[in-house]
């Protein structure tokens, strides 16, 4: 299923992830912030708190938390033109993907009417930005609601576990985590995971983009991407200090 004789960037073997990076607190006036770095992939991440909720949402008696996305003119190898409201597509499909993901592990009951919203913007893209986004949004979302609990407004955190993702696709017929872009582009099976701290999972997204894909090889991407979601909680623990009770 998996040649161990695959030529991956940097040497990595096919079940390491490319060098990670979780900074938080780089934007001064946002209330939480991140910058991350899969590789040469880095997004940066920030979340900012305004009081109220969307008018569909008023009715709940609770916070709401969303996201947006988007990726710079030069993030690319190729300028990308800037995107507009009304102009959105792949975009919209992953900040929805993002805002999603937050709300999986957040007591949105326990915010108040308060909006969060996530701002995802790649600065330099090389594969996985949506996954870079989920991973570094956590952060920010940590850092702004903890800002929140230590001015008081909240009495405690309303996070119930922390959330991060990977990709994994098969690609020259051999399973392979962490896509780079010159990976990607070529996969012939493409997946998305996001999970939790505890091993759940929130969404998978797989596309056989040139070819099918057996259970077997699914298990396998499965078991690739749960592994790394583990080891990204655990960067995301050692720059928040978030610990839940198990």
């Amino acid at each position: 299923m998996t040649d161990p004789t695959l030529a991956r960037a940097n040497g990595r073997p096919f079940n390491e992830m490319r060098p990670v990076t979780l900074t938080p607190g780089v934007m001064k006036n946002a209330a939480g912030s991140c910058l991350a770095e899969f590789g040469d992939t880095r997004v940066l991440c920030t979340a900012s708190v305004e009081e109220g909720v969307p008018g569909w949402r008023k009715s709940a008696h609770a916070g709401w938390v969303t996201a947006e996305y988007a990726m710079l003119p030069a993030a690319g190898n190729r300028r990308t033109p800037r995107e507009y409201r009304g102009r959105k597509g792949r975009s919209m499909e992953i900040e929805r993907l993002i805002g999603r993901s937050l709300r999986a592990v957040t007591r949105l009951d326990r915010l108040g009417e308060v909006t969060i919203t996530l701002d995802c913007d790649v600065i330099q893209a090389d594969g996985g930005t949506r996954t870079a986004s989920i991973t570094g949004a956590w952060v920010a979302l940590h850092q702004a609601l903890m800002g929140l609990v230590d001015a008081g407004r909240l009495p405690r955190l309303p996070l119930t576990d922390q959330v991060a993702a990977v990709s994994a696709g098969i690609v020259d017929g051999g399973v392979l985590l962490d896509l780079d872009y010159p990976e990607d582009s070529r996969a012939e099976v493409d997946l998305n995971l996001v999970g939790t701290g505890d091993g759940r999972i929130v969404e998978v997204q797989g596309t056989g983009e040139r070819t099918t894909l057996d259970r077997a090889q699914l298990d396998a991407l499965l078991d690739l991407c749960q592994g790394a979601v583990a080891h990204l909680t655990e960067l995301q623990a050692d720059v928040t200090g978030f610990r839940p009770a198990r």
